[in-house]
């Protein structure tokens, strides 16, 4: 029994700091409650996933719209009308967004283009046109880092405040308070740090494998995951720097409303306000970078 004692004196120190880093890693749940369908901890990660169960319906997610709701955060919309949310992401340019702003333009579409720090540093004639044509610059990080692994509100919000900072430089407007988490990676303490910042907090419930550069899927691959997929209040996620999107966009968008859809503007339903948020409006020609 001393020998146990004396072992365990000797490993306290270890056993302590073991206990702590499971306990920052959300391995340890201390507490654990169930909201809306979803198992949740203040420490879990969580990878956004879905799971399409039928056709012309809403997926079911890895959490509830009850759940999410409470932190000001959404993946679909009201499903009780035949309307979509476009949203785009983009961490590079490389010659495809011109089109699918063309696209947009063309069908009266206004979408939201969530951006990271290298994007609106490198593109600023890109971002003041997405502004001038009524879409949303949301803010997907400055770094594009893995959001859930950061613990503290400081770190956070900083990667948040950068990019709205450059958003502000670009076009003298205040960035509106759309926020994407990079891979869809969180938990449930960055939920509450987000909306403590103001923001909401927007996942998807409809996207495909497009963001690979140098792995594009075909027309025919695509639409066979977006056409059968939607779904009334979808909100969806492609990415800007697809090939295929700029290529099928228009025929998509056509597609979409041949089948009875109409397209929503997620910013000014959330937070009633459009590209070019509060003030005077936004005239293109007078900023520059």
């Amino acid at each position: 029994m001393k020998e146990f004692w004396k072992l365990l004196k000797k490993r306290r120190g270890v056993l302590i700091s073991t206990l702590a880093i499971l306990l920052i890693c959300g391995v340890v749940t201390v507490a654990a409650s169930e909201r809306g369908g979803a198992l949740f901890t203040s420490g879990q990660i969580t990878n956004w996933g879905l799971s399409f169960q039928e056709s012309g319906k809403p997926p079911v997610a890895n959490a509830s719209s009850d759940y999410l709701a409470q932190y000001d955060a959404l993946y679909c919309r009201d499903a009780g009308e035949k309307k979509l949310y476009l949203t785009f992401d983009a961490g590079f340019e490389n010659g495809n967004t011109e089109p699918i702003l063309d696209a947009l333009q063309k069908h009266h579409v206004k979408a939201v283009f969530f951006l990271v720090g290298n994007y609106l540093e490198t593109q600023p004639e890109l971002v003041k046109r997405m502004a001038a044509e009524g879409h949303t610059v949301g803010n997907h990080t400055y770094s594009h880092p893995d959001m859930s692994a950061i613990l503290d509100e400081a770190s956070f919000q900083n990667e948040l405040l950068k990019n709205a900072d450059l958003y502000r430089e670009i076009t003298g407007r205040e960035m509106p308070k759309l926020y994407r988490p990079p891979q869809g990676k969180y938990c449930e303490s960055n939920l509450k740090m987000a909306q403590k910042l103001g923001y909401h907090t927007v996942f998807w419930s409809l996207a495909y494998v497009d963001w690979y550069e140098n792995d594009q899927p075909t027309k025919a691959e695509a639409f066979e995951k977006l056409l059968p997929r939607v779904h009334p209040g979808a909100v969806v996620l492609l990415h800007s720097t697809s090939k295929t999107n700029g290529e099928i966009l228009d025929e998509l968008l056509t597609e979409w409303e041949n089948d009875g859809y109409t397209f929503g503007d997620l910013a000014f339903e959330l937070l009633g306000t459009t590209s070019q948020g509060e003030g005077n409006s936004f005239e293109w020609q007078e900023i520059h970078s």
